[in-house]
Order: C-alpha cells, then structure tokens, then sequence
C-alpha cells in the first residue's frame, strides 16, 4: 500500500469517528482530496486507492494536469473541483474543464462561467464562497450577497447552484471557530430550503475537520494529510 493510500485511509477514519461523536453517517460526508501543486503521479496514487474527488486552486496548473490525464485514458472518471480564487481571465479555463466550481463570489465570475461552459457538457456545479471570518487576506462574498448571487446563478442556463463553501479563521479558539462554522450551517439551512438543488456544505479541511462535521459539513477539503505539506518551490 502506497503512503497516500495510507493516509486516504486515516483520513477516512478521521471523518468516520468525527461523524459517529454527533450522530451523523459518515457517508453524507465526502473527502475531496486538494492536489494544488502536487505531481500527476500523486493524484495517480490517490486514484489507485480510491479517490475520486480532487479539488484544484491554480487554473493554469490545474488545466494542464486535466488535459495531461485525459490524454492518457487515465483517471477519466475524476470529479475535478476549482477550489481557489478565480481571476475572471482564467474562468475559460475552468468552466471547459472542471465539474464543480467552488469558489463563486461575484456577479462577473456567475455571467463568465455560465457563458464558457461548453454547451456539450453537463451544467457546471457551483458553490458560494463565503468569507465567514471577514478577513481581508480571504476571497469571497459576504452574507449579505449570498441570496442575491445565489439567484444569479440559479437563473443561469449552463450552471446549476450546489451551496456553499468557506475557509473558517485558523485559529487554536475553539469557540471562535464555532461560531463561524454554526453561522454557515445556518446559511446553508437557509438556503436548501429555497433551492432544492442545494446538497453540499463545504467546509474543513486538515485541521478542522473534526469541528466542521459536527457543524454539518458536507463535504471536507483536505491536502496535507493526505498529499503532504505543498510544495512552493
């Protein structure tokens, strides 16, 4: 067994016993595996354990990994997930290529994707970004923005809203970090019950997965325990 397949595995038992300590089944639960600056032979090793969720934050890098997949006949049922912030010049990029988009947090973005994404393909799977801790340093939109866009997108012919996602503050207070995954459980409650194709809450990644399951976390975005640190070089 590869040392990705192992820690697939522990991962896999982090979300099952954070599930089983609130009463939750861990199979509502879905790992999507960040391979942002990792190797094709990573996210190959991933795939031969199981994987079949990836999530991608750099349009170019992520494209270029997609194509380079695909020529090979390999991997060909990946659910690739655009994670990261998105400049509008690279949302081609994205809307021909990705099966969800993650990170939404604009009117612009909504308009691009929707009118880029290949008439060919299914609708383009879109989640809110929402900048919960309200800090500058973090993309997304506001609470107050939620609805509005989430309309935007709900009206929109090749892109279909999924729900939402956020990046909590990092920090050792557990009670801060409540308040903020509660606030998006809330939002997220909120919004499924005026769009019926809302399902997916998506939030925690390697240090705070624990807290976002027992917040009603859907869908866990987790790299350094599976892949290891990133590498900036």
């Amino acid at each position: 067994m590869s040392q990705i397949a192992q820690h697939l595995l522990q991962v896999k038992e982090r979300i099952v016993q954070a599930a089983r300590r609130v009463g939750r089944g861990a199979d509502h639960i879905q790992l999507l595996a960040v391979s942002k600056t990792k190797p094709l032979e990573d996210i190959q090793a991933a795939y031969a354990a199981g994987q079949r969720r990836f999530g991608e934050s750099y349009a170019q890098e992520a494209a270029l990994k997609i194509d380079a997949l695909r020529e090979q006949a390999a991997c060909q049922d990946i659910e690739w997930h655009f994670i990261g912030p998105l400049q509008s010049n690279k949302s081609r990029l994205v809307a021909e290529r990705f099966d969800w988009v993650q990170s939404v947090d604009r009117d612009k973005l909504i308009e691009r994707l929707n009118n880029q994404r290949p008439a060919g393909l299914s609708p383009l799977n879109v989640c809110l970004q929402i900048n919960i801790s309200g800090e500058s340093s973090k993309s997304g939109t506001s609470e107050q923005e939620i609805f509005r866009l989430a309309a935007l997108v709900a009206q929109s012919e090749r892109l279909v809203l999924r729900g939402l996602m956020a990046i909590p503050e990092h920090t050792s207070d557990e009670a801060v970090l409540a308040v903020q995954m509660r606030r998006m459980q809330a939002l997220f409650t909120e919004l499924a019950q005026q769009y019926p194709s809302v399902d997916t809450l998506s939030m925690g990644m390697t240090e705070d997965l624990e807290a976002a399951v027992a917040h009603g976390s859907t869908m866990v975005r987790v790299g350094t325990a599976i892949f290891g640190a990133r590498d900036y070089s």
